[in-house]
């Protein structure tokens, strides 16, 4: 049932909110007690962050189609497989030892859906085509400025999905809690929702689809207790709150060509004294460090780094490839300015791949098994500096193969949640071929000698396609 009219945001106009629930399948609807699912080491130190906020840009629906009710159909059926989710986090104080605890309580209330409409006049060029991303972007996308915690102290959802009408397309995204979720997890529910929208939207079965079934049932390390308990009193003492300064965005395109490229230029710089492979994302994101330093002009002597996180599925043997939770932890490469600049490519790369490389499955083990011991948690406040670039997702996710039904995705963008002077989010190129897009954030002046450097933009892919096809 639609819900009541909201006031516009910037840039759209909201018509309707509703909650959606899973459909009747959902394993937590046949218990008279809901199912609790407490959260993770992984989990409970990304409370602190925002939900996670991605989206596809899809061409205009054929006529006859009604694109909102479809969506919250096949938006419904996905979440039957991910009921968690449509749950509810609840934080419980223990007054005796000054702790709280965090679980996620499969109560099936519902994700909110949310159908909007842009401002007259923006079309899907203004997304797609466009090497600055303009700021309307963000509307497009719910539940923005919220961290993980909220939902537990505010009992809100912790799934929202908007769709957006432009003038010549539809935009449809999800805002999902890291708290409860990972980037994997989260296209993992993305893919299972358009493939059940891209079949029969009557009779459909989301049984029946190729996406695999996600393993729901939370992974502890031995020894952890469960649930853990958190050195606070109440979960808001967790929470930083960030403000970070002014930012732009661009959407840069590299060809598989170039990755290719970059690559081989990598690792035959480092002929000789690579041990391994260098890989064709690492090479990527050390050809964006050093171009972000120098448009940064940083002085050599200052230190920077680069955050990239890294996936613990298939590093560590007991968590499955569709586990539906998280299994990510952060990793850092730091050098002077100087060094980055100066001693190259495959030498930056090099360091990023040591960084990566030591995150094993026995650091890995013994890093969450302490974790409840001394919690770590996710900040901005406190962690983010001028000299840092940091990158989420993964060029591995599939973005692109998400065809609702009538078309497959134009472009892919973020909201503007976690957004800092440095953010680098990276996926799939549109075209395929090994090809990669990313959203880079930087302080405006910073972009601006970026956009003007010839040597980085030499290596960007400029024409952006909006064709369907």
């Amino acid at each position: 049932m639609e819900g009541s009219a909201a006031p516009a945001r910037l840039g759209v106009h909201i018509v309707s909110r509703r909650m959606v629930r899973p459909s009747p399948s959902a394993s937590s609807e046949t218990s008279s007690e809901p199912e609790t699912v407490h959260l993770t080491p992984w989990d409970l130190q990304m409370l602190t962050v925002d939900y996670i906020q991605k989206g596809v840009l899809l061409p205009r629906p054929p006529a006859g189609v009604d694109v909102v009710e479809r969506l919250a159909s096949s938006f419904a059926r996905a979440l039957a497989r991910f009921y968690p989710f449509a749950g509810r986090l609840v934080a419980e104080e223990h007054g005796g030892d000054g702790t709280v605890t965090v679980s996620l309580r499969c109560t099936g209330e519902g994700a909110e859906f949310v159908h909007a409409v842009a401002a007259p006049g923006v079309t899907a060029a203004d997304v797609a085509s466009s090497l600055y991303i303009p700021r309307v972007v963000w509307s497009f996308f719910p539940l923005d400025g919220m961290v993980g915690a909220d939902a537990a102290t505010g009992s809100r959802p912790v799934l929202d999905a908007q769709v957006t009408e432009l003038a010549d397309g539809v935009f449809v995204a999800m805002s999902l809690n890291h708290g409860v979720a990972d980037g994997t997890t989260f296209w993992h529910l993305f893919n299972t929702w358009s493939e059940i929208s891209r079949g029969d939207a009557a009779s459909g079965d989301a049984g029946k689809i190729s996406t695999p079934v996600p393993v729901l049932e939370p992974w502890f390390p031995d020894a952890c207790p469960t649930p853990v308990p958190l050195p606070f009193a109440k979960l808001e003492h967790v929470v930083r709150r960030f403000n970070g300064p002014a930012l732009e965005e661009c959407f840069f395109s590299f060809s598989g060509e170039t990755i290719k490229n970059l690559k081989a230029r990598a690792n035959a710089e480092m002929a000789g004294t690579a041990t391994a492979t260098i890989s064709s994302l690492q090479s990527l994101l050390a050809h964006v460090w050093r171009a972000v330093s120098r448009a940064r002009h940083l002085p050599e002597e200052h230190e920077t780094s680069y955050t990239v996180l890294v996936g613990c599925r298939g590093r560590v043997a007991r968590v499955p490839h569709a586990y539906a939770g998280n299994a990510v932890v952060r990793c850092t490469a730091k050098a002077t300015a100087g060094e980055v600049l100066e001693k190259g490519l495959g030498w930056t790369a090099w360091l990023l791949n040591r960084a990566v490389a030591s995150q094993d499955e026995a650091a890995l083990l013994e890093s969450v098994a302490s974790w409840h011991r001394t919690p770590r948690f996710a900040y901005l406040a406190g962690w983010w500096h001028s000299a840092v670039v940091v990158t989420g997702n993964s060029p591995r996710f599939d973005v692109y193969g998400n065809d609702f039904g009538w078309g497959r995705p134009m472009a892919v963008r973020s909201g503007g949640a976690n957004k800092v002077d440095g953010r680098a989010t990276v996926y799939e190129g549109r075209d395929g071929g090994g090809g990669m897009g990313m959203e880079l954030a930087l302080a405006p002046d910073v972009l601006a000698r970026l956009v003007a450097d010839e040597e980085f933009m030499g290596t960007i892919t400029m024409a952006v396609s909006t064709g369907g096809g």
